[in-house]
């Protein structure tokens, strides 16, 4: 796709038109095109974004890793890996990792934003967040229904970090951004290129993120560093991929769903994240060497953002997956 294109479809879509600042950039077989709009003067390619959501995809590329390299299945049970909760575990002991990253836990979905919050910054703070999960049980058995919920990660987040020995945020850097050469991508706000956020005309002031919360979201990157983990995915870790895009679903649940990834219907793996002035969406496609991004600093964007990516795979699969990447439950 040549960049003239990108940028034309961009310009077509009337929801980003007034948006202080969006990008959007893919990535076919390594080549690059990247786009940008907006009212604010100063938005550039390398610009950075909170990501939201999509930060479940470091948390699961990570965890994933570091178990294949433990030599530790994915359909090990959770609670065999966190033995510090193992007295306060009321959730089903038959639960696996594969099922927290893939969304089909059956746990009660009853820990919010406030109550993790409060558990502070400290570095046990993402184990105690997994204690208050896994306290309150399961509502239907483990693999029976797909429902979206960060108490899943909140869970992979704590076994990652137990599993490596050390907190949550080293294990995602030695694990992830550290071997794709991610040097915008982390938790603390970039000095020089975050784009704040918007909430219609009214810009939003820095909000911190609960370090308790990370490992559902919450990172800052930008759209040349989400290309080159698509690329990362697409080349260097096929079997990371090929993990990842398998389906953990069953078919009458709402959504087919692989690893922090749902699937489309061309092989399509997609996701979206907000949080309040941000609006971010991927789309990876492995059989056609090929990913896209569009990051946004505004939540409302995401029917334009998501019209935008299915335009742009388009061409490849045919697909309209427009409706599917707005529905998407994060």
């Amino acid at each position: 796709m040549a960049a003239v294109d990108l940028q034309e479809l961009m310009n077509e879509q009337a929801g980003l038109s007034a948006v202080p600042a969006v990008v959007a950039g893919a990535s076919r077989a390594g080549i690059r095109t990247t786009a940008t709009r907006g009212t604010a003067g100063d938005v550039a390619p390398e610009s950075c974004f909170r990501i939201a959501s999509l930060t479940k995809v470091f948390t699961s590329a990570a965890l994933v890793r570091t178990l294949r390299d433990k030599g530790v299945p994915l359909d090990t049970p959770a609670v065999d890996l966190l033995p510090a909760l193992a007295p306060d575990w009321r959730a089903d002991t038959r639960l696996t990792v594969a099922q927290l990253l893939g969304q089909v836990s059956g746990l009660r979905e009853s820990v919010d934003a406030a109550t993790v919050k409060a558990l502070g910054e400290g570095d046990d703070a993402h184990l105690e967040a997994a204690r208050l999960v896994v306290r309150v049980g399961n509502e239907r058995a483990p693999g029976t229904r797909w429902s979206y919920y960060n108490g899943n990660y909140f869970l992979a987040g704590a076994i990652l970090a137990t599993l490596s020995g050390t907190t949550y945020e080293n294990a995602l850097r030695e694990s992830t951004l550290t071997p794709w050469h991610l040097s915008q991508t982390g938790f603390t706000t970039p000095p020089t290129t975050a784009v704040p956020g918007w909430d219609g005309t009214a810009e939003l002031p820095p909000l911190p993120y609960p370090r308790t919360r990370r490992p559902s979201g919450g990172l800052w990157s930008s759209v040349p560093e989400l290309l080159a983990v698509g690329e990362a995915l697409l080349t260097t870790d096929r079997p990371l991929l090929e993990e990842i895009r398998r389906p953990r679903t069953r078919p009458d649940d709402p959504m087919t769903y692989g690893l922090g990834w749902a699937l489309g219907p061309s092989g399509q793996l997609y996701l979206n994240g907000r949080l309040p002035g941000y609006r971010a969406a991927m789309v990876l496609i492995p059989d056609h060497d090929y990913v896209s991004v569009t990051l946004v600093d505004e939540q409302n964007t995401l029917p334009a953002a998501a019209s935008l990516l299915s335009a742009m795979q388009q061409p490849l699969t045919g697909d309209d997956i427009a409706g599917l990447i707005d529905d998407f439950a994060a």
